[in-house]
């Protein structure tokens, strides 16, 4: 393949160069010269080749099988001729084998331990360097461009084309297009061959029954987002491009969806020397469960914590107050505190319309098609804090972007807790840096964040862990069945959290599932803020009728709801027992002594065996087991068995299409 054909190269810019990552590198003589660099467990590496044309070009290995084809990094430049002998200058290989602790993760002690390689290159008249790790869990690569012949900043555009040798299927969200979701967009399976542009990440590829990749994205934080394409380089191939800069955002104003074009060609980034690119990672494991129980791969290429004191993010479930009232609110803090839950949140309408630029939110001025009032902030503020709850705002961009430095000291002021981002910008650089200023503000002013419609983490949170959650998922306020969230968890989820706003008397429960189902997703969706009875409220709470709020209910006294009580929203260590995509999802997960399970079944009914081999020998453990049984005389018909297990005990269950169950494992020792 010659990447040096100049009808690629000049349309796009002034100079480029390609850089390609398989078993050998060649310098300027006709030496082969062998540079690569294997995972701990030498299960995965990543090797590189440069051909008689000069290019360097990388390949990926699993147990020594090939599996992504001598592939290609592109890069242009304004400012940069890359273009011309490729010279190695430099090698340097390091490892790292530690362990950092988390409260907000799916694990408490997360594993980081990897080889490096960087390659320090001249590429025509400029330098990069390569840098390449190797972890067990999959291979992550980056280039740095150095400060070099008195230049201070660069434009830049990158592609990479990912080379396969067969049509896999990927499991890829909808094409990028005015009024379409993509973040939040319905998965299809479908062959590489027919992806469409603007695919996003993680992007799920079936190679066999034994091995699954996911091409995903870290420590995007000053960058345009990526994102996914048909390639050309050769017929079976990946495109991995940049996002164009958005013009004036216009959004739909129920789903948020933008409606402006974005620019597809030219420069995407403009960064000042040096800098490094944000990580492209493969994801390699043998099971969807593998994928999954891996994925902190992505926040370990991200920095520690900034935080010196992390004490003030508390983790926790949320009720949204609906009726954005006073007496709502007073309602919604004395059932949460009664409920072992930590938050209430006030929705759109608290500030005046959310989607006019005019609204103000440095006030309280209701939004008469959402309520009357009347709402005293500061009043509810301070009944919180003598229960000890949290108060949330959600603010959508617009005041965001016009307010935030006004908004932080005076909610600081009101006693705010948090801010949920409404209709975020994403994709461009811009947005990118936006953003992630603004949660590192937040930060400053002791505030948690939840990030909602189309952002989609890369593992910030671990650098920022106040960035507790975030949407860019097909969650319940899209009335999901089953199935759907049975792909969602093995695709999505490898990205990291995600807030799904958990519904529960709401009447889409019974289109998307069941309600054994709805309590299992507390635990088979990883949020640190979990969302619950998204569209209900406290007996106590006032009447309201206008139907903003879709089909709100009364939530009631069901025993089942116990879980929810109980239930935790981080995690000591996570184990997922059945990963079929699309069918069936099971995941244990333990917080301190006691363990959660949940299962989700799609529509076929199904045997479930439950191997409690994960328990601790010699321990006793009392399981309250949470089904769907319609001879059950409540309105979610939910039974609750209590048995008595240990680690050699095994549990059958049938579960019925679109049904599912929860358990809670508490140690009696």
């Amino acid at each position: 393949m010659n990447l040096k054909n100049k009808k690629m190269i000049q349309p796009l810019k002034k100079y480029s160069v390609f850089i390609v990552f398989t078993l050998l590198l060649f310098s300027n003589c006709k030496q082969a010269q062998i540079i690569e660099v294997a995972s701990p467990d030498e299960t995965k590496k990543i090797s590189f080749l440069n051909d008689e044309n000069d290019d360097i070009t990388f390949s990926i290995h699993y147990n020594k099988e090939e599996v992504i084809k001598t592939s290609a990094l592109e890069l242009f430049s304004d400012a940069i001729n890359f273009s011309g002998t490729v010279s190695v200058i430099d090698i340097e290989n390091s490892s790292e084998n530690n362990t950092w602790q988390s409260r907000f993760s799916e694990l408490s002690a997360i594993p980081d331990h990897y080889n490096q390689l960087k390659i320090y290159l001249k590429l025509g008249e400029g330098y990069v360097n390569i840098i390449a790790r190797a972890y067990n869990e999959g291979i992550a690569f980056s280039y740095e461009i150095p400060e070099q012949n008195n230049i201070t900043e660069i434009g830049l555009e990158e592609k990479i084309h990912y080379n396969f040798d067969s049509d896999y299927h990927v499991w890829s969200t909808p094409k990028r297009e005015p009024r379409k979701l993509t973040a939040q967009g319905e998965y299809k399976k479908i062959p590489l061959s027919q992806l469409e542009l603007g695919i996003e990440r993680p992007l799920v590829i079936e190679m066999n029954d034994s091995l699954i990749l996911a091409l995903a994205e870290a420590k995007l934080v000053d960058y345009a987002r990526l994102s996914f394409n048909k390639g050309t380089s050769s017929k079976y191939s990946i495109l991995s491009e940049l996002d164009g800069k958005m013009g004036e955002q216009k959004q739909d104003t129920i789903t948020g969806a933008i409606i402006s074009n974005r620019k597809n060609t030219g420069i995407k980034v403009h960064k000042k020397l040096p800098f490094q690119s944000p990580w492209r990672v493969v994801m390699i494991g043998k099971s969807y469960g593998e994928l999954l129980e891996n994925n902190y791969i992505i926040q370990n290429l991200n920095d520690p914590s900034k935080i010196a004191d992390e004490s003030w993010i508390k983790p926790g479930k949320v009720l949204r107050e609906t009726t954005l009232t006073t007496d709502g609110a007073y309602a919604a803090i004395d059932f949460v505190s009664a409920h072992n839950m930590q938050y209430i949140m006030f929705d759109a309408g608290w500030y005046g319309d959310e989607m006019k630029n005019s609204s103000d939110a440095t006030t309280v001025t209701l939004d008469p098609k959402r309520s009357k009032g009347p709402l005293d902030m500061q009043g509810v503020t301070a009944y919180a804090k003598e229960k000890g709850i949290g108060v949330i705002l959600y603010v959508n961009r617009r005041a965001l972007e016009k307010q935030l430095d006004d908004l932080l000291p005076l909610f600081k002021e009101w006693g705010i807790a948090g801010i949920k981002y409404g209709f975020v910008r994403v994709g461009d650089q811009d947005a990118t840096a936006w953003l992630h200023d603004a949660i590192k503000k937040t930060a400053e002013y002791g505030m948690i964040i939840d990030i909602h419609d189309e952002y989609r983490p890369t593992g910030f949170s671990r650098t920022y862990p106040n960035l507790l959650t975030q949407e860019g998922i097909r969650g319940d306020e899209e009335t999901v069945p089953n199935a759907h969230t049975l792909i969602t968890m093995f695709t999505r989820m490898l990205a990291g959290a995600a807030d799904n706003t958990v519904c529960y008397y709401n009447k889409r429960v019974d289109k998307m599932g069941s309600h054994a189902s709805q309590l299992a997703k507390t635990v088979c969706i990883f949020s640190p803020l979990q969302f619950l009875y998204w569209y209900d409220k406290p007996a106590a709470s006032p009447e309201k009728l206008d139907g903003l709020w879709g089909d709100t209910k009364h939530i009631g006294n069901e025993p089942e709801l116990e879980f929810f009580d109980a239930v935790p929203t981080t995690w000591d260590e996570t184990k997922v027992l059945y990963a079929e995509i699309g069918e069936i999802g099971v995941i244990a997960r333990r917080n301190g002594n006691d363990w959660f399970v949940g299962g989700i079944n799609g529509v076929t009914e199904r045997n479930v065996e439950l191997d409690f081999s994960f328990l601790k020998a010699g321990q006793n453990y009392t399981a309250k087991v949470y089904t769907d049984d319609e001879t059950v005389n409540t309105r979610t018909k939910v039974k609750i068995e209590e048995i008595e297990i240990n680690n050699n005990s095994k549990l059958n269950l049938k579960v019925n299409s679109n049904n599912g169950f929860a358990i809670h494992i508490a140690n009696n020792n």
